[in-house]
């Protein structure tokens, strides 16, 4: 089939890699325009773009849906995969066979922006990947395929993403040969949950919460927005943790140091280890490399 790929970020790399080694032939790649990153605002292309300039594939950056008129009504079928933009009933019609949607859930389960990490704030045990055909709701369309696949205990939101994009791989191939037999797609049923974008107000850490609900929250926002609090009136990013049984008798949020471990005083007389941190300004580090240097003093608290 001659196939687009509206995609954004970088877990369509894998999916996209598979379409250029299989019978399939990706004709266009439809990508976010370039933004201004880093410190000095620079235009910065995203992942998928930089792909498909590096296979020569052309590539359509539109700033809106109606730009797409007249430059995809050639193609069989439009693979999206985190491309960021609610696409119009009228545009969703232009390609031969419509829109297929790669999302990082087992729908009708987390429907919305961030699957991944409600997934694992929640501590749920499993996941998964849906192919489904997008209409206009919100993740609502006709399901063709899903695969299922169980959360590692230590992974974070970086290591299950990495894992559901290499799954999605499979699950593309069933639902594309499915479009091409002419396979009806089932509808999904009405018991569904929500994943909501995760705001950075949102992923401050709350110091009075069991440190399991901590730690999971540090998984499911890492690296993006990044679980944070203060440390000395200035933005502490918090990488990874795990839960403790150390006993602090102390204030929720209170640093204590014990044999160079890093520990934290959290709700219900629980308490968390810190692994890395990014403290204000400065690269990702060991918790006990930033202590090292940070001269806690005893009593000193987060928050």
């Amino acid at each position: 089939m001659l196939i687009g790929v509206a995609a954004t970020p970088e877990v369509a790399i894998p999916s996209l890699d598979y379409l250029l080694s299989s019978g399939h032939v990706i004709a266009k790649v439809i990508t976010q325009p370039d933004k201004p990153a880093g410190r000095g605002r620079e235009l910065t292309q995203s992942p998928v773009s930089i792909w498909a300039s590096e296979h020569g594939i052309e590539m359509i950056k539109p700033v809106l849906a109606d730009e797409l008129v007249g430059q995809i009504e050639d193609l069989d079928i439009i693979l999206t995969i985190g491309y960021g933009k609610l696409l119009p009933k009228a545009i969703l019609k232009l390609p031969k066979n419509g829109f297929l949607n790669l999302h990082f859930s087992l729908l009708p389960a987390y429907r919305g922006a961030a699957p991944v990490q409600r997934a694992l704030e929640n501590g749920e045990s499993k996941t998964g990947v849906t192919v489904f055909a997008l209409d206009e709701g919100m993740d609502t369309g006709p399901i063709y395929s899903q695969r299922q696949l169980a959360i590692e205990r230590n992974w974070r939101a970086v290591e299950l993403f990495g894992a559901l994009a290499k799954l999605g791989i499979s699950a593309v191939s069933e639902a594309l040969a499915m479009v091409m037999a002419g396979k009806t797609p089932i509808a999904q049923s009405s018991n569904f949950s929500l994943a909501p974008k995760i705001s950075k107000s949102e992923a401050q850490i709350n110091w009075s919460e069991k440190s399991e609900l901590i730690v999971r929250k540090i998984k499911a926002f890492t690296y993006q927005p990044g679980a944070w609090t203060l440390w000395r009136g200035e933005r502490f990013k918090i990488h990874s943790a795990i839960e403790s049984a150390a006993v602090l008798t102390t204030i929720a949020g209170t640093i204590q140091i014990r044999e160079n471990r890093i520990y934290v005083a959290s709700g219900a007389n629980t308490s968390l280890e810190l692994k890395l941190v990014v403290p204000s300004g400065k690269r990702e580090m060991s918790a006990s490399e930033w202590a090292n240097g940070a001269r806690i003093q005893i009593g000193e608290l987060f928050g």
